[in-house]
């Protein structure tokens, strides 16, 4: 198979890694041991995931352990969003539900409808691709709606002020929290194939598939990512608002991270 790599191309490959040191290096940026430091992460990770999704999405193996793996992601991904954006409350709970209910419609549309058929191998990469992808943009939308309820506090007790409830008065700025997250999804989608071959794809096609069969997975992939992504923000945005404001229609006082 052409995809069939080695030691010596990784190897390689890390010969880039090199060259990017030596320019942080030379440029004085300082960054060279956060480089090297990641890149060695990166490959360590990669390895023993590599030898632990051996294990689990081996066809002899129940396809209980693929499900336990996705339930893994899940907590792990609210983990990580918790800790990028500390200043948001509640945000943990906030994304296991806002993963698992992209996870279920997801799954559900690409196994449901025989898109994949349902074994180890298809359920934890396309349980990994939306749950990951989803997460940067429930992180950004989810600080997004903080900053714009606590940096425009006055025009949202103006609203409640004249009778309107606490999800009406804050819906302005969630719609502008939520172009924002998704934004960045939809400008990738747009320049896919124009701008650049995306990772799927390309390695699809440096593992010897034709062309053609690698363009609909990644058709599949890039269309499962831009609708997860627009139902994890969703549901945070909506558990946020219910969060930020009390029973009886107030604003909760919300710090800036600087503050504590």
């Amino acid at each position: 198979m052409q995809g069939d790599v080695g030691a010596l191309g990784v190897l390689a490959a890390l010969s880039m890694v090199a060259v990017a040191v030596l320019l942080s290096w030379r440029g004085g940026l300082g960054l060279e041991r956060g480089i090297a430091w990641a890149s060695a992460r990166a490959l360590v990770q990669l390895l023993l995931v590599g030898v632990a999704l051996d294990l689990v999405i081996d066809p002899d193996r129940p396809l209980a352990l693929s499900w336990l793996w996705i339930v893994a992601m899940v907590l792990f991904a609210a983990d990580v969003a918790r800790r990028r954006a500390p200043e948001v409350p509640g945000l943990w709970l906030l994304t296991v539900v806002a993963f698992a209910a992209t996870g279920v419609v997801t799954l559900g549309v690409v196994f449901g409808l025989g898109v994949f058929p349902l074994e180890g191998r298809t359920l934890v990469p396309i349980a990994g691709l939306v749950i990951g992808n989803s997460m940067n943009a429930t992180v950004l939308a989810a600080r997004r709606i903080v900053e714009e309820l606590r940096d425009r506090r006055l025009e949202v007790e103006a609203r409640l002020a004249l009778g309107q409830p606490s999800r009406e008065a804050a819906r302005p700025h969630v719609r502008a929290a939520l172009r924002t997250a998704l934004s960045p999804q939809i400008e990738t989608t747009k320049a896919v194939g124009i701008v650049f071959l995306p990772g799927a794809m390309t390695g699809l096609i440096l593992a010897g598939v034709e062309p053609i069969d690698a363009v609909l997975v990644q058709a599949v992939v890039m269309y499962l990512v831009l609708g997860s992504a627009a139902v994890a923000t969703t549901v945070v945005a909506t558990g946020l608002v219910r969060r930020l404001f009390t029973p009886d229609h107030r604003l909760t006082r919300l710090t800036r991270p600087a503050d504590g």
